[in-house]
């Protein structure tokens, strides 16, 4: 198996972190952030465990009656890097923002004065 760059492997944490940030609060299971990201489960722990010794994310051991998973982890965000996120994020979803920016080009440009005089 070839070896992944640095910068590919902090480039697909992000997508791990742009997805845990999509579906806050909730925490998901390994498999299906693999599945989300679209890289295999032992690769994606790996990622994970990285990114809880940043600090980054959180995981859960614990189904919600409370009994211990024998083999597998829930993940989430924890509440600082969700809150760096969601400082981050523009006031309006993008292709908003760019559909509006298009409308304003359009509505400006003088081809389309023209047509509606």
């Amino acid at each position: 198996m070839p070896t992944i760059s640095k910068v590919k492997k902090d480039k697909i944490a992000e997508q791990i972190l742009l997805y845990l940030f999509s579906i806050a609060p909730e925490a998901v299971h390994t498999a299906t952030i693999s599945k989300e990201i679209a890289r295999d489960e032992e690769f994606t722990k790996y990622l994970l465990i990285d990114l809880k010794s940043k600090n980054l994310i959180a995981s859960i051991s614990k189904n919600t009656k409370g009994k211990n998973y024998l083999k597998r982890q829930r993940w989430r965000l924890t509440d600082q890097a969700f809150q760096v996120y969601k400082n981050y994020q523009p006031s309006q979803p993008i292709q908003k923002t760019a559909e509006a920016n298009l409308n304003k080009n359009i509505l400006s440009s003088s081809n389309y004065r023209s047509y509606i005089s």
